[in-house]
């Protein structure tokens, strides 16, 4: 792939696709170098593309899912299934210690996820 703007989320879809052949590059390598410029440009695209620190903790989370290609399965995997289901849902806020296994697995921020949000009646 050629180095250029990251224009939509095909173009996204080539970039990280990339960084992650030359995840491993060697220090110091062109091949690090290339793998510093692609991260810049998704992670510039990432920003515009889903402004996290705009969002509420579900929102973020679902963003997040779709970022990643991760399925509402992922998120039961971390969290439980019916918590899964019933946060998504809005019917259940987040608790502390969901909170801590999504930062700490997807890397959302939990100054996000402890957001107050509105649940479903």
């Amino acid at each position: 792939m050629e180095i250029r703007p990251i224009k939509n989320d095909d173009d996204h879809r080539a970039a990280v696709d990339e960084i992650r052949a030359f995840w491993n590059a060697e220090a110091g390598s062109a091949d690090e170098d290339r793998l510093d410029v692609l991260a810049t440009l998704v992670d510039e695209y990432e920003r515009k593309r889903w402004p996290v620190d705009k969002l509420d903790p579900v929102e973020a989370i679902e963003a997040a899912m779709e970022a990643e290609g991760r399925t509402r399965a992922d998120l039961a995997t971390l969290i439980g299934q019916s918590r899964a289901t019933e946060v998504l849902a809005r019917k259940r806020a987040l608790s502390l210690q969901m909170i801590r296994k999504i930062e700490r697995a997807w890397h959302v921020p939990a100054s996000i996820l402890v957001r107050e949000y509105q649940l479903s009646r």
